[in-house]
């Protein structure tokens, strides 16, 4: 028997590893299968080239081995195995990889960087020592007349090694569960972690619990998971399943975009548009990093751009390594071309939708429009890419481009366009300004505010206007020349002191007696105020009452031929009509106009 002392610098490094290295214990359950995975990916390079020879009907696997009375979890491969000296220079000698070492030994003669190594047997194997008190190793390396060999360490820095009795190639590593691994001795959280990091790894996984009798001999992994087939030999009803099977979402997708790269970077994956109808805030989607198929996270903004993490999918990148830090993820020049590539396609997806299935793209504008406006705002060039994408649903129900708003419209308002925020509230300015012949489209969502100051900053001389915004070109006649001083005297007698300045127009539509408008400029400098709670307009800003000269009403009241208590009257019940059209009225002003009204009606019995 021989013993010895692990190489390296401090005796501390273990509790390092398990604080620093890797933030959940889970990791450990995708660390030692990767390894695993490994060793037959190496095996099988090294059959093709000649280096060894394996029987046309080899089986290879991966054996994960729970026994709960025992307290101990084993992971077992038929891989290329590990000689005493190599297990000296891969685990005693934390420093070395082995999956480094295969790669630089063998890459040349395989021709290919596509190596299929995944794993950093050495360091990566440590992570064991988060569950357990104690690690054993028994390998038998695929050459010939190697001997069997076992290690064992107690997560100290002392090892003891000696011969091992196993006769089958490859490696079973023994781990003897401590107190804070004792939840993976529960079959459901060890099967379901496997199945998180491990679903989709290229070599059969099998489970086993020495406690069950009844146990399927059947991998609980898919070895050909759907994103690295080529789009084209993919079906809906694939891409459907595929879908439901991975995000437990009975919902359709609408639809996907399969994304397959090789060059200057590997990527595959598929990019799913679930519906997205809720506020943005209720949102919330899963992209999931993969390297080498093997599970890394969920929704890592510094590869996936934030807003793209409103979408479901999976993304595998086998050139990122599966530790990588978030600070090299951020410098990297790489994951910043990724990060890129990845949006082109969506945009170039979304362009190509919107142009060549217009019918069907309409359709999908509900669940999708909020991801694309929050991708407008988020991402400074996402707008350019997929401006021809972006859509703008009127009232009535038309889906409209800002080219095709602005062909229908620039003529009678000029490079605007004109919008309802709340279709009930705004619904008599919504239907004077469709009387014109003009469109309202719809921005009724918070997130609406600021992609519409997007918009207008890309757009130059664009201008978004509320429909309760002032718009004489639309509503109004050629400007009246009569003198209205004595009408607008007679309203601010009755009404006193009034937030609102008074006016007269001449409507292109005679049933209303008069409007609430707030101009543009007001009205957005409230928002800013209210959102900030700074008040930007210093008081300044003023909705106007505009009196309409062609109603009947206003028209006898500016004759003088009502009453001075009649006139008191239907002054404030004008204004408060305009108010109520414009957002509502407080609930004691409600009052009063319920009681003015009662008495206007009881004048026509009479009473």
């Amino acid at each position: 028997m021989e013993k010895g002392n692990l190489s390296i610098n401090s005796e501390n490094i273990l509790p390092i590893i398990k604080k620093w290295l890797y933030s959940d214990a889970d990791i450990f359950v995708r660390e030692l299968v990767s390894n695993a995975s490994d060793a037959i990916t190496k095996l099988v390079r090294l059959d093709a080239l000649g280096e060894t020879i394996l029987p046309d009907d080899e089986e290879f696997f991966i054996k994960v081995v729970l026994d709960k009375e025992a307290k101990t979890i084993k992971f077992i491969d038929n891989g290329i195995g590990m000689t005493a000296d190599e297990i000296k220079q891969y685990i005693n000698q934390i420093a070395f990889s082995g999956a480094v070492d295969f790669i630089a030994k063998y890459n040349e003669e395989a021709k290919t960087d596509e190596n299929g190594i995944i794993g950093h047997f050495g360091l990566g194997f440590y992570s064991a020592f988060m569950v357990a008190d104690s690690v054993e190793i028994e390998s038998l390396s695929h050459k010939r007349g190697a001997a069997a060999a076992h290690w064992c360490c107690d997560g100290g820095i002392e090892f003891e090694m000696s011969e091992s009795g196993r006769t089958q190639r490859g490696t079973e590593i023994t781990l003897h569960i401590n107190e804070d691994g004792a939840e993976f001795l529960n079959d459901y959280t060890l099967r379901n972690t496997l199945k998180k990091y491990c679903g989709f790894i290229p070599v059969d996984i099998f489970f086993e619990n020495a406690a069950a009798k009844d146990d399927k001999n059947e991998p609980i992994n898919d070895k050909n998971p759907l994103w690295l087939k080529r789009a084209n030999t993919c079906t809906d009803e694939e891409y459907k399943k595929f879908y439901h099977q991975v995000f437990t979402d009975f919902n359709e997708p609408l639809f996907w975009i399969h994304l397959n790269m090789d060059y200057p970077f590997r990527l595959k994956g598929i990019l799913y548009f679930p519906r997205l109808k809720h506020e943005l805030e209720a949102i919330e989607g899963q992209v999931k990093l993969f390297s080498g198929q093997v599970f890394v996270a969920d929704n890592i903004k510094e590869v996936i751009p934030e807003f793209l993490l409103l979408l479901k999918g999976v993304i595998d990148c086998p050139d990122l390594p599966l530790n990588v830090s978030r600070s090299f993820l951020q410098n990297d020049g790489y994951v910043e071309k990724l990060s890129g590539y990845i949006v082109k396609k969506v945009a170039d997806k979304l362009t190509s939708l919107a142009a060549n299935d217009r019918e069907e793209y309409n359709k999908y504008w509900d669940d999708i429009n909020q991801f694309i406006k929050y991708g407008c705002v988020r991402e400074n060039d996402f707008y350019d890419k997929c401006k021809d994408a972006v859509l703008y649903k009127t009232v009535s129900g038309a889906h409209y481009t800002l080219a095709e708003y602005l062909a229908r419209n620039e003529d009678k308002i000029g490079k605007k366009v004109v919008f309802a925020s709340n279709a009930k509230v705004q619904g008599q300015y919504i239907r004077l300004i469709e009387e014109q012949g003009v469109d309202c489209v719809l921005l009724e969502s918070r997130l609406d505010s600021p992609f519409a100051s997007h918009v207008e900053a890309k757009e130059e001389g664009l201008l978004f206007t509320r429909a309760d915004s002032e718009l004489n070109e639309i509503m109004h006649e050629s400007a009246d020349t009569t003198d209205y001083t004595d009408l607008i005297a007679l309203f601010k007698n009755n009404l006193g002191e009034i937030n609102s300045e008074i006016e007269v127009q001449n409507f292109k539509n005679n049933s209303v007696a008069a409007m609430l408008f707030l101009s543009e400029e007001s009205r957005r400098a409230q928002e800013i105020s209210a959102l900030y709670g700074i008040n930007f307009d210093d008081g300044k800003s003023k909705e106007k009452l505009v009196l309409n000269s062609a109603n009947s009403l206003v028209r006898s009241l500016s004759t003088g031929k009502i009453a001075d208590d009649e006139s008191k009257i239907l002054c404030a019940h004008i204004w408060d009509m305009a108010a109520l059209s414009y957002g509502g009225l407080e609930p004691t002003r409600m009052e009063k106009f319920l009681e003015r009204s009662n008495l206007i009606l009881s004048r026509f019995t009479g009473n």
